[in-house]
């Protein structure tokens, strides 16, 4: 994010909202203004030209990539389980870093027969991080809502904390966070730069109490910030994060069906009145805290 901070602009959207071929999605994000993209996997690997001319559609694009993702249940593996999923982190991290993304996001694992020990996936995770180091790319850990062990980001922030490397740090899902219904003061242990990504989105109902409500929600019917039931508590959450000091990228995270059949310039203009909100009114009114001082001093 800019050194400004508090415009429409420092925020990016997600190809997973629209419709379309990768050169749509695009087009309908850098026409709707923004300067940000998050890309999938499956925009590269699933396009009709091969990864080679998708790389080249972002790359003309003139959009800055945010971020790439997504790596679903890395750790807590063993055997052959395991191996295949190194083998599939390598090819992420290739991907990542030849499209130009600083960050892999990898999500807490759902696994029923993933290790719940908490030594083993910290071990995991400092793996994966070895993993990127060479390429140059961060793994950025999000807690997903119905894991087996970290359903939250507080404990994500206690295992990236665990795991002690310099390319490793967290993605906090307002999704998962309101799904999980995780105290927002729980970001007091934690530094603005060991968060490297936050996504936002929202959902239209009070609330989500099983696992299967949160999975099928958060697949097919996410609405943008501003849309949903819980608009004060995502702006609280972006005024909190920009008072702590946080100048990292905003992402729109909204899978939505019903949107997948709409015109992507009409959602993409959704994303952009929902980035005026947050950037113009929620972040400017922003303020230090004298904490976020302290916790640096007690870090250091």
């Amino acid at each position: 994010m800019s050194a400004r901070s508090g415009h429409w602009s420092d925020f990016g959207m997600d190809t997973i909202s629209l419709a379309g071929s990768l050169e749509t999605k695009v087009r309908a994000i850098r026409d709707a203004g923004f300067e940000q993209v998050m890309l999938s996997a499956s925009d590269l690997s699933g396009h009709p030209g091969g990864v080679r001319e998708a790389l080249r559609c972002v790359k003309s694009s003139g959009l800055r990539v945010m971020g790439f993702q997504l790596l679903r249940d890395f750790e807590g593996l063993a055997g052959a389980l395991h191996a295949y999923k190194v083998d599939v982190a390598k090819s992420l991290i290739e991907m990542c870093a030849e499209v130009g993304a600083p960050v892999l996001v990898a999500s807490s694992s759902a696994l029923a027969h993933s290790s719940t020990d908490r030594e083993r996936i910290v071990a995991d995770l400092r793996k994966l991080a070895m993993l990127a180091l060479p390429s140059g790319v961060s793994v950025a850990y999000s807690a997903t809502s119905w894991a087996r062990v970290v359903a939250d980001f507080p404990s994500a922030i206690d295992i990236v904390a665990r795991a002690s490397m310099p390319n490793l740090g967290i993605a906090i899902d307002s999704f998962h966070a309101l799904a999980s219904m995780a105290h927002l003061d729980k970001l007091d242990f934690t530094l603005p730069s060991e968060i490297l990504l936050v996504q936002l989105s929202d959902f239209m109902t009070a609330e989500l109490p099983s696992n299967e409500e949160r999975m099928s929600t958060a697949s097919h019917l996410r609405v943008f910030p501003g849309e949903g039931l819980h608009s004060e508590r995502v702006a609280e959450l972006v005024r909190r994060l920009g008072s702590m000091g946080y100048r990292g990228n905003y992402s729109f995270q909204v899978s939505n069906d019903d949107y997948l059949q709409m015109d992507p310039a009409q959602v993409a203009q959704r994303a952009r009145r929902c980035a005026v909100w947050l950037g113009e009114e929620v972040l400017r009114r922003a303020v230090p805290l004298p904490w976020a001082v302290g916790l640096r001093q007690a870090r250091a």
